[in-house]
């Protein structure tokens, strides 16, 4: 490599950019956050300008799934990414960040690389961020320890079959027995949510098979309680196969 035009550059391009402000706010939490895009907009014209270019290369991924407090699963992808910017002389810098991300489908190793991109960017030319940036040692956290290890869950009963109620009781009083075939039928559905799904996520994960048709539990018809029961084991035999 004849000449170091990539440091005369990157001074230059430093001495170009402005702040990049927090145009985005998130719809779950409502904080304000600089995009991918707004980093983008901001570097492309002056890396343009002076025939600057970056190569990423992923050097480490690492996924998991992970579950939400109602149920939904979520992907992890955590990324450890390697950032080599070039200048037109053939001259380079490299650097390694990592970046992670979360999604409910496919975007998550999209998200994490996003993420390692805009930070890397960030630090590299020491962009202004136009409020005081998050220092480690603007606040002590408390004490912690380990995060405790869960406990195995108690032996689950197998999925119950509905009970047909004697005929004597119906002829006796309808309403009567009407009521108790919608508690057995609730019960049915509760106790194989919990086979199926666990018991953290059973109850979610019923309500949200009810919504599908627009029923609750106490709405729930006999034709609605035979549909949701059967997804539910659909679920159990899929999670037996697995197993």
């Amino acid at each position: 490599m004849e000449g170091k035009q990539i440091y005369e550059l990157i001074g230059k391009a430093m001495a170009d950019l402005g702040p990049i402000a927090k145009t985005k706010k998130n719809k779950e939490q409502g904080y304000s956050f600089r995009g991918i895009d707004d980093v983008y907009n901001a570097l492309n014209p002056i890396m343009s300008k002076y025939g600057l270019f970056i190569v990423p290369r992923v050097l480490e991924r690492t996924r998991e799934e992970r579950q939400t407090a109602k149920g939904y699963r979520l992907i992890y992808t955590v990324l450890k990414i390697q950032f080599t910017m070039y200048a037109p002389d053939g001259s380079c810098i490299d650097g390694i960040t990592e970046g992670e991300g979360m999604d409910s489908a496919d975007k998550s190793t999209n998200k994490a690389m996003s993420a390692a991109y805009k930070y890397f960017m960030f630090q590299l030319f020491n962009i202004p961020t136009e409020e005081t940036a998050v220092d480690a040692d603007a606040e002590t956290p408390p004490p912690s320890g380990p995060v405790p290890k869960p406990q195995p869950e108690a032996p689950q009963k197998q999925p119950e079959a509905p009970k047909q109620q004697p005929a004597a009781v119906v002829a006796a009083d309808p309403a009567a027995a009407a009521a108790a075939a919608k508690e057995k039928c609730v019960k049915t559905l509760r106790q194989n949510a919990i086979f199926a799904y666990g018991a953290e996520a059973a109850e979610a994960k019923l309500t949200e098979l009810l919504n599908q048709f627009g029923m609750t539990l106490e709405t729930m018809t006999g034709p609605i309680f035979k549909q949701v029961n059967a997804l539910i084991m659909r679920d159990v035999a899929q999670k037996g196969s697995a197993a």
